[in-house]
């Protein structure tokens, strides 16, 4: 789906695909060659997959040696390393095949999401002034006179919607929220930020936060920034604005603190749109990339949108 875990798939497959395909001369190696070989290509494929550092639990363990009955001929070193070669070969192609499947889910995913955020974005786009009507020929030609404006509309056009005026008893109550002065200007912006949407002044939060995700973007505060931007959205009643601004957050920072819950929200504003299959992917999504890890809030977030959106 985002970038980041299609990239890590096409380096997994660069890595796998060469072991499936050896030519007949490495096949024929010794095989303790063979073996110190699938064992490198094995750890090349944990790194790539988990560049953090915390490679997966190796599934493939030096076969226990059977008990040998009195009389029975003693198993040789090359059989036990036969044995390993063929565990090695056999775990690397179901890795192979698993990559595979992630990559097909994955683009179905980035596929949905790219139609969401078009048929979003032109939902959004102002509407194109229509061009005027011409008048209508008479049947004797009338001397032209030069126009010098433009006729006036039968009926005034919807006006664009402007940002309310604040009054005074508004601006009075937010200028009482207080501004953090602790010296880390990043934390300090998204701090206000909060207490801005904590008070309720939404509109004055989604400024705020907006303005500290685009300036601080790049530190960690910008993954709590840019959720809360998107629960401000959401809470002042704007899911299509909320949609998005959770959706950039997972796919920019998809390590970020607040990704699991972006991905959550992200549900939430999709089923408020009337679009259940879309949030049925997105906990699917957030399922299978933060599981284990997920908070019991969003745990059970989750389980309620997926009722709510009738997921299978």
């Amino acid at each position: 789906m985002r970038n980041a875990l299609l990239a890590t798939t096409a380096a997994l497959l660069a890595v796998a695909m060469p072991v499936m395909t050896l030519p007949a001369a490495a096949q024929n190696a010794p095989v303790e060659v063979r073996v110190d070989r699938l064992e490198k290509e094995m750890r090349a494929v944990q790194r790539k997959v988990f560049p953090a550092g915390t490679p997966i639990e190796a599934e493939i363990s030096r076969p226990a040696t059977p008990t040998i009955a009195p009389g029975s001929p003693a198993s040789t070193p090359i059989a036990d390393l036969t044995a390993r070669v063929g565990a090695l070969e056999s775990q690397l192609a179901s890795v192979t095949g698993q990559v595979e499947q992630n990559s097909y889910k994955l683009r179905q995913l980035e596929e949905a999401f790219n139609k969401y955020k078009a048929e979003t974005d032109a939902r959004m786009a102002p509407a194109a002034e229509a061009p005027p009507v011409p008048a209508p020929v008479a049947a004797e030609a009338a001397p032209v006179t030069p126009r010098s404006a433009a006729p006036k509309p039968a009926s005034k056009p919807a006006p664009v919607a402007a940002p309310p005026v604040a009054s005074d008893a508004r601006k009075t109550a937010v200028a009482a929220v207080e501004r953090p002065d602790t010296g880390d200007a990043a934390d300090d912006a998204y701090t206000y930020g909060f207490r801005l949407w904590d008070a309720k002044f939404y509109p004055e939060a989604q400024g705020q936060l907006k303005a500290t995700v685009e300036k601080y973007g790049d530190s960690s505060i910008a993954s709590k920034a840019q959720n809360l931007l998107g629960r401000a959205y959401l809470d002042d009643g704007k899911p299509a604005l909320a949609s998005v601004a959770f959706y950039e957050n997972y796919q920019k920072r998809p390590r970020g603190d607040r990704a699991p819950d972006s991905l959550a929200y992200l549900g939430d504003a999709l089923i408020q749109l009337k679009k259940p299959a879309d949030a049925c992917k997105v906990y699917q999504e957030l399922e299978q990339v933060y599981g284990e890890s997920l908070s019991s809030s969003l745990r059970g977030m989750m389980t309620a949108g997926r009722a709510k959106a009738k997921c299978s």
